[in-house]
C-alpha cells in the first residue's frame, strides 16, 4: 500500500489485539555498485540524511590520506571510527590510547558529550561523582578520525583547527569520498547530532554505496584496500560498532562475516552484502528506531542472512507489546505486505 505522504509506503505496524493501531511508512532500496535497483519499498529517489549509518564512508580519508598508518592505528582504533558505540570501559580504553597515539586531550574532541548508553558506565559515573566527557559520546571514534586526518596534515596549531568546518580539509576529504561512493553529486549538508556535516544523497545512492563497500569496482587499489581494511576492522570487532544489547552488535556475531549492518538516527538503517555485493538502505519516514530494526531484521531474515526461528531474532521480527501489569497487549511487526509469510526474497 502507497500512502500519500511522499511515496512511502507502510512498512511497519503496531497491532493491539488484531487491529492495526499505528503505521510507520518509509522508504527502502536494494542495490548493486552500478546503481542498479533490485528490490525497493517506497520511493527510492527520496532524499535523506544517511545520519551515522554512513560512517565507514566518513572514515575512508582516515586511511587514504595516510594518517592511520601515520599514527600506526590498530584494527580496534578503525572499528571505532566506523561506530556509533554506547561509551562502555572497552570503547573508552580505545578511545584514550588513540588520543595517546595523538599527543592530544579530550577538549580537542568537537562531539560534544552526553550520558553513555552502556549502563555500567552510566552507573560509574553516577557513584563517582563524574560526568560524561566527549569520549562517551557515541561518535567520538568517528571524531578521533577527523581530528588524526588534521593532526597529521598540520602538526602544530592544531587547538585553533575546526576539523568540522564544512571547508576545511577534512571535510573537504569526506565529501568528496562520499560523493564517489554514493553516486550523489553536490549534496546539502546540515550537521549531525556530533556537529559533523551530514550529506544528502537518496535512499537508492545510499544502498549504492553499501554495494561499493562491499564490492567496489572501478576504485583506485587505495580505495580498495582502504575498503577492505574498514571491513575486516568491524568484522572483527562488532562490539566496539555499537555495544552490549546494541543490534548493530547483535546481527554481525550472527553474520559469519557474510554482512555489516550500521544504525543512524532518525530511522536509518543500512547492510552490506559482502558475498553477494548488494547494498541496503532504509528510512523510516517518522524516524521511529523501533521500525528500522523491526524492517531491517526481517528484510535480512527474508534473504536468508537470519533465522527467523531464532527467539531473539523473532522478538525483533514480532516484537512483544505488554502493560505495566505485564500482560500482552499487541505485537510490532513488519506489514505483511513486507514479510510475505517468510517467502525467500529473490534477488
Amino acid at each position: 500500500m502507497v500512502s500519500r505522504y511522499f511515496g512511502a509506503e507502510k512498512l511497519v505496524e503496531i497491532l493491539r489485539g488484531d487491529m492495526v493501531e499505528s503505521s510507520h511508512y518509509g522508504h527502502m532500496a536494494i542495490s548493486d555498485n552500478k546503481g542498479n535497483l533490485k528490490y525497493s519499498l517506497g520511493n527510492p529517489r527520496e532524499i535523506i540524511y544517511p545520519r551515522s549509518s554512513c560512517k565507514m564512508l566518513q572514515a575512508l580519508p582516515l586511511l587514504e590520506s595516510g594518517s592511520a598508518d601515520y599514527y600506526k592505528l590498530e584494527s580496534r582504533h578503525l572499528a571505532l571510527a566506523c561506530a556509533s558505540h554506547s561509551g562502555g570501559e572497552a570503547h573508552l580504553e580505545v578511545a584514550k590510547d588513540w588520543l595517546q597515539k595523538l599527543n592530544l586531550e579530550t577538549k580537542h574532541l568537537m562531539c560534544g558529550a552526553h550520558k553513555p548508553y552502556d549502563i555500567k558506565e552510566l552507573q560509574y559515573l553516577k557513584d563517582n561523582g563524574l560526568i560524561p566527557t566527549q569520549l562517551h559520546n557515541n561518535c567520538s571514534g568517528k571524531h578521533l578520525g577527523f581530528l588524526t586526518i588534521s593532526r597529521n596534515f598540520r602538526k602544530t596549531d592544531h587547538e585553533k583547527l575546526n576539523y568540522i568546518d564544512i571547508d576545511h580539509p577534512v571535510q573537504v576529504m569526506v565529501q568528496k569520498a562520499f560523493e564517489e561512493m554514493t553516486g550523489f553529486t553536490d549534496p546539502k549538508f546540515a550537521l549531525d547530532g556530533c556537529s559533523a556535516p551530514n550529506f544528502t544523497c537518496t535512499v537508492e545512492a545510499l544502498a549504492r554505496s553499501m554495494a561499493n563497500l562491499a564490492r567496489p569496482d572501478g576504485f583506485s587499489q587505495q580505495r580498495k584496500l582502504a575498503i577492505a581494511r574498514l571491513r575486516e576492522a568491524v568484522l572483527q570487532n562488532p562490539y566496539l560498532v555499537a555495544g552490549e544489547d546494541r543490534l548493530c552488535t547483535k546481527l554481525m556475531k550472527r553474520s559469519a562475516g557474510r554482512f555489516i549492518v550500521k544504525v543512524g538516527a532518525e530511522g536509518v538503517y543500512t547492510a552490506i552484502l559482502l558475498e553477494e555485493g548488494l547494498g541496503i538502505a532504509l528510512k523510516i519516514s517518522d524516524g521511529a528506531r523501533r521500525a528500522s530494526e523491526c524492517l531491517i531484521v526481517t528484510i535480512l531474515a527474508r534473504l536468508g542472512f537470519l533465522d527467523a526461528k531464532d527467539p531473539e531474532i523473532r522478538d525483533i521480527m514480532e516484537a512483544p507489546i505488554v502493560n505495566w501489569s505485564k500482560n500482552p497487549t499487541g505485537v510490532l511487526k513488519a506489514s505483511e505486505n513486507i514479510w510475505k509469510g517468510g517467502k525467500p526474497l529473490i534477488l
